[in-house]
């Protein structure tokens, strides 16, 4: 026998994207549920970026889940960067206007928004085996899945995809229909969380012939760091001493003098791509973040470009069901992937300037060596920077 839930919006994904937009809706009245293939504790336990463009921050005090994240986020007015030993700093507020970004872990973003949903009695469905979706492209969308020993069926107008990369969703557009794009980078990023002093107020992204580092922090007491390797490395070559001794290499000296050290809390090997799927809907089946799109970190884009994609779902959704009007929603692919793309071309762009590449000549990185200089003296280049760092508009 299969059990029946019939709901409005059925969202696949229980991570940040797919909660907020849960939450969104909730406080317009929209029914939704959330199904989420792990537990909890699973989802919780991912370590995951935590910068947040001002955007985002404000689509959490909406969602009325940014309570903690004003209360012991940190706001950062600029960033710095390391060329090859030499500071630069990067004025975010003096070359926007007055924007910032918060940072503030996307673990504790997603308990926030976990305990919102608990409050509001939302419905998060946990440990939802062989997920399957059904008339996407009909007037009668469905979901089905497994949960312990029996099965389920849950009968919605739409259907929202927000289950990552590797999910159900993406795969269940024809093949004839979905244009994926990729570029997969010749590295990936050794990240060590450490209960440790961040070595600097804002973040130090550092180019050196060594390769990138990142210095990030997700509080006072809490610090996140990250180192280029190769593809070919793994977490079992790397001791905690063997990754604080070469941190200190791609840091300028009197930065590495200040950093504290310590056992790792967490530590892996991410590799790094750009990754875009189009259009972003089928039918009643919506795309949002990982499942459509995937940029390399060193941009900050991840999390960010998937809240604006909750942003268009949501005022798509909201219009729909309390004007009549679905405009949004048939705009929303169309909408959603400019400004993915140029989230993807931001991250791109850091990625390419900062990092070493294998295999490069020696003009290639003369090229690279003049595109970060020139940012550095320039007042224009800087803006644009400081622009898309802290999100463009919605």
């Amino acid at each position: 026998m299969t059990n029946t839930i019939k709901t409005k919006v059925g969202i696949i994904g229980g991570g940040p994207s797919g909660l907020l937009l849960s939450q969104l809706l909730d406080l317009k009245g929209i029914d939704n549920v959330v199904l989420e293939k792990h537990t909890r504790d699973y989802v919780l336990g991912r370590i995951r970026a935590g910068v947040l463009e001002h955007g985002f921050a404000d689509l959490m005090r909406e969602a009325q889940c940014g309570a903690r994240m004003d209360a012991e986020g940190e706001i950062h007015e600029g960033f710095w960067i390391n060329d090859n030993g030499t500071m630069h700093r990067v004025d975010l507020a003096g070359h926007t206007g007055g924007s910032s970004v918060v940072v503030y872990g996307q673990t504790e973003l997603t308990r926030d928004l976990y305990d919102a949903r608990e409050k509001m009695g939302g419905q998060v469905i946990h440990e939802t085996l062989d997920m399957a979706i059904h008339d996407a492209d009909s007037d009668t969308p469905a979901l089905s899945y497994r949960k312990g020993d029996e099965t389920f069926r849950v009968e919605c107008d739409f259907i929202i995809g927000a289950d990552g990369f590797h999910g159900v969703s993406r795969k269940s557009i024809p093949r004839d229909v979905l244009q994926e794009y990729e570029k997969v980078y010749p590295f990936g990023w050794l990240g060590v969380l450490s209960r440790t002093r961040p070595v600097n107020d804002e973040l130090i992204y550092s180019k050196t012939g060594r390769g990138f580092s990142l210095c990030s922090l997700r509080s006072r007491v809490l610090s996140r760091y990250y180192i280029q390797v190769p593809l070919s490395d793994t977490v079992e070559d790397w001791s905690d001493e063997a990754f604080w001794d070469e941190l200190r290499r791609r840091l300028p000296d009197d930065v590495a003098a200040r950093l504290e050290t310590g056992p790792s809390i967490e530590k892996s090997i991410a590799p790094l791509r750009s990754f875009v799927a189009e259009p972003m809907r089928w039918g009643n089946l919506f795309l949002a973040g990982d499942a459509a799109h995937i940029v390399p970190p060193t941009g900050a884009r991840g999390l960010n470009s998937a809240a604006s994609d909750i942003y268009y779902l949501y005022h798509a959704m909201v219009d729909h069901y309390r004007k009549g009007d679905s405009t949004g929603l048939e705009q929303y692919s169309a909408k959603a992937l400019a400004r993915v793309w140029k989230a993807q071309r931001f991250s791109w762009w850091m990625t390419t300037m900062l990092h070493d590449f294998p295999d490069t000549s020696a003009y290639d990185r003369k090229l690279q060596d003049v595109e970060l200089a020139y940012l550095l003296s320039s007042e224009a280049a800087m803006t644009s920077l400081a622009e898309n760092y802290v999100g463009l508009p919605f």
